[in-house]
């Protein structure tokens, strides 16, 4: 028997708002790395790569290292995506879930059991700390199926809290500097799974939350048998709206592949960096460093307040007809994006060390906008039901693209001599080539209006 309606709202309720603390305090946590490697350097991790010349201590080898790290985090963060995509439409919630939940303890587990002499444990660990926390992400945003009206912005809001939890690493760092140590930090977080892998069971549905949601839709770990055969069937309609295959061939798919790959570059660059950056433009000193390192984290808490507002956008002709209006709406968000992200490339490519906090909230602002528009676009722009393996796709290919982000680290440290000025301007005018998506959608948008009023006169 279906549930009365009055406990379907307080269970989504409880669905939205514990997603929202999984997201916030924990999906997103490598992309913090800044903080850690401050904690890192104290606890002397790849300390023997820093060589002691004339004088001054070299350090650029360690933080090669540290930057290698990140590299191949956000790569496996992202292209491990594709296959994850396409388990979580084939397998569903629960199985996704308890995949992501046991990489992500593999990975706090092995940070919580590094030292300076087992730091390369680092590597594997940040790389299932990324896909266990983007596997958190993905298994959250069908939530936003449960809120019709709103349901961009649920995904927008979920991403942006995905994009707070960076400020997980600064707790760390804080609790370090009054006596806490780096292992007892990660096996509290090791031991936070246990409350995962009992959302898993009670809050979410076995499979998908179908969009449209149906009448007296239920879901949990007693009720998710009624609806299982009702969920495969909305699947299989679904894909008579459209392959997968026409998707992924789409210029809607390639162009919006483009918008992400070039500013996803740009914030790797900007946060596997953001370290020697501060060190060169703080001429080394540990204090100065710290502080903006902190500013830095603190203002990643702010992703959470920014990201709703791109769903807003988003959702606002929600009431027309569904096709024209949701994709019309998408225009000014994938432009404010792009722009938004020129504007921070700008400030980042600038050697003034005040102007960095403008940077870091530009930062934080174009990356709640870029995720959350991202994961909002797919869910407009295709049908429901490959939104997974779409999802997948376009951050697996966009993630061979970010690996452009090393050699450019590379060039930096060897023959520009430590200088990323040419290297920032040409990322800046690379971030200029995300416009044409925008212009592409509204093209289209305008194309579909002019048919309509031709068939309507027609008619």
């Amino acid at each position: 028997m279906p549930e009365p309606q009055s406990k379907f709202s307080v269970r989504r309720c409880l669905t939205f708002a514990t997603g929202l603390l999984e997201c916030l305090c924990f999906a997103g946590a490598v992309f913090g790395w800044a903080a850690l490697v401050f904690v890192l350097k104290e606890d002397r991790y790849f300390s023997f790569l820093c060589v002691n010349g004339t004088g001054v201590n070299d350090c650029s080898a360690q933080d090669e290292q540290f930057s290698l790290i990140f590299t191949i985090a956000s790569f496996m963060n992202n292209f491990l995506t594709l296959p994850n995509g396409f388990l979580f439409d084939r397998f569903g919630t629960t199985v996704t879930r308890l995949y992501g939940i046991f990489l992500y303890t593999m990975g706090t587990l092995m940070v919580a059991f590094s030292s300076s002499a087992l730091a390369y444990l680092l590597f594997p660990a940040l790389s299932f700390l990324a896909v266990g926390g983007i596997l958190l992400l993905m298994t959250n945003m069908q939530v936003g199926n449960l809120f019709g009206s709103r349901r961009s912005t649920i995904i927008t809001l979920y991403n942006g809290a995905f994009d707070s939890s960076s400020a997980l690493f600064l707790i760390v760092k804080l609790l370090h500097e009054i006596g806490v140590s780096l292992r007892a930090a990660f096996l509290f977080l090791s031991a936070c799974s246990v409350i995962h892998i009992l959302r898993t069971f009670f809050l979410l549905p076995r499979n998908l939350i179908p969009y449209p949601l149906p009448d007296r839709y239920t879901y949990g770990f007693i009720s998710f048998c009624c609806f299982t055969g009702f969920n495969n069937f909305v699947s299989l309609f679904a894909l008579s709206e459209k392959t997968f295959r026409e998707c992924l061939l789409s210029r809607f798919f390639l162009w919006h592949l483009l918008w992400l790959s070039v500013m996803q570059l740009r914030h790797y660059l900007f946060i596997g960096t953001l370290n020697p950056m501060l060190q060169r433009l703080t001429g080394g000193q540990p204090s100065l460093v710290s502080q903006y390192t902190n500013a830095f984290a603190i203002t990643q808490l702010c992703g959470v307040l920014c990201a709703p507002w791109n769903g807003l956008i988003m959702d606002r002709h929600k009431g027309k007809p569904r096709a024209a209006a949701d994709l019309r709406a998408t225009v000014l968000s994938l432009f404010l994006t792009a722009l938004q992200c020129v504007l921070f490339s700008l400030c980042a490519s600038t050697p003034y060390l005040p102007l960095q906090y403008l940077t870091f909230i530009l930062q934080v602002l174009n990356r709640s906008f870029l995720y959350g528009g991202n994961a909002a676009f797919i869910s407009v722009a295709f049908p429901s039901c490959h939104f997974g393996k779409l999802y997948g796709l376009v951050m697996a290919l966009s993630a061979v693209f970010s690996l452009l982000q090393y050699p450019c680290f590379a060039l930096v440290k060897g023959p520009l001599g430590g200088d990323p000025l040419y290297v920032n301007v040409g990322l800046t005018l690379l971030s200029v080539l995300a416009f044409i998506h925008p212009v592409f959608v509204y093209m289209h948008c305008r194309n579909l209006a002019s048919e309509r009023a031709k068939s309507k006169a027609s008619s």
